[in-house]
């Protein structure tokens, strides 16, 4: 099994889009939790706390809701 990787965090990732040009850093880092696949939020629940993104029920977590 492999081992876990310690995310760099929601505010260090903000600071490296900004220093990447992004226009709106937390929408950016936002928007790819939105994409992420059901197998993702599985894998990583954290995933569902950010706005938009669907949670587990009746249909699968790729539920949008």
């Amino acid at each position: 099994m492999a081992r876990a990787v310690k995310h760099i965090g929601f505010k260090a990732a903000v600071a490296r889009a900004r220093a990447g040009g992004a226009a709106n850093p937390a929408a950016a880092i936002a928007a790819g939790a939105q994409k992420a696949s059901a197998a993702a939020k599985r894998r990583n629940p954290a995933l569902t706390k950010v706005g938009g993104v669907g949670k587990k029920g009746k249909r699968g977590a790729g539920e949008r809701g």
